[in-house]
């Protein structure tokens, strides 16, 4: 069976959530792809670029770990896209 992917739409847009809250916890791309990796994530760097940018869909195990190591909840992934704090 095929994971399941998280799509944005034109309120909520995951992977700008993502970024954000990693530029917030000053963690590089790479950085964040290596924890990822650790947790048995299979992501790239480019993967995760095309993530943020809202280029390519997020899948649910993906969403799981990002949000284990950014040490956030969902709500806060999933919110409004303009009502992040910065």
């Amino acid at each position: 069976m095929e994971e399941e992917t998280i799509r944005n739409d034109d309120i909520i847009c995951i992977g700008t959530n993502i970024r954000d809250i990693r530029i917030r916890r000053h963690m590089g791309q790479t950085q964040l792809v290596r924890l990822l990796q650790l947790q048995g994530v299979s992501i790239t760097r480019e993967a995760l670029v095309k993530i943020e940018r809202g280029v390519q869909h997020i899948k649910v195990s993906q969403l799981r770990a990002i949000r284990e190591c950014l040490e956030v909840s969902y709500e806060e992934l999933i919110q409004e896209t303009a009502s992040l704090p910065r």
